[in-house]
């Protein structure tokens, strides 16, 4: 691969979250994320044991979903979600916050529910991003989700679940890169499917991709038209 190449998979978590996912697939995931050097591998819990034994002695991370897709846990559920992943292998987290909590103007429940699953996931030493699921909240909302994830600490704010309605829009991206603290950076994700609009949220400010068409758009920038369709996933 090329250093452009190489450098825009460094950026992109490799995703398989459908439900019908199978070892056989977890294991594609794991084998094209160590050829193409991408981030992570982004996998359902249940998956991670297998994905970290796969990624052994690699620079790729596992990256895994919490409180996924609704958010509507109990924060007591979704730290132990998140511990349980952690300790099976896991060092980046991806979880869903309180959406309910955050459109009905229960900010202290949002803010503490994510609070609580980013302590647990930084001492374990690992990264911890914040799904908004910006595809079912108005302007006013995502800036107040944006206040909210950069007072808890969390190091990413992140677009979606890609199970909604609809998923990473540049809008969304320009609007989180003006109203997101200094120390949080932006994760895009859902529907992002080709190399022009991967380039075009990273311009906007997304510094993380979540894709399952990773390899196809990496393979776009080197020229190369890849063959069958994306791996499961958003």
């Amino acid at each position: 691969m090329t250093v452009e190449q190489q450098r825009l998979a460094a950026m992109i978590d490799h995703t398989l979250l459908k439900p019908e996912a199978t070892s056989a697939g977890i294991e594609t995931l794991c084998r094209e994320a160590r050829e193409y050097g991408f981030a992570s591998v982004c996998v359902n819990p249940s998956h991670v044991s297998h994905a970290s034994e796969l990624l052994r002695g690699s620079a790729v991370k596992v990256c895994t979903v919490i409180g996924f897709p609704l958010g509507a846990n109990t924060t007591a559920t979704k730290v132990f979600e998140a511990e349980n992943a952690l300790a099976h292998g896991a060092t980046e987290i991806d979880m869903v916050l309180n959406i309910g909590a955050l459109v009905e103007g229960n900010d202290a429940l949002v803010e503490s529910d994510i609070r609580a699953v980013t302590e647990a996931g930084h001492k374990a030493g690992a990264i911890v991003k914040v799904i908004i699921e910006t595809a079912l909240l108005g302007e006013a909302h995502k800036i107040k989700a944006c206040e909210i994830v950069t007072r808890t600490g969390a190091d990413f704010i992140k677009t979606s679940t890609g199970f909604s309605t609809k998923g990473a829009t540049l809008e969304d991206i320009r609007l989180m890169k003006t109203h997101v603290g200094a120390n949080v950076s932006i994760k895009a994700s859902g529907g992002i499917r080709d190399l022009a609009f991967t380039q075009e949220l990273i311009a906007a400010g997304a510094s993380r991709i979540g894709a399952s068409a990773g390899v196809a758009i990496v393979d776009a920038l080197g020229g190369k038209t890849s063959i069958g369709a994306p791996s499961q996933g958003y």
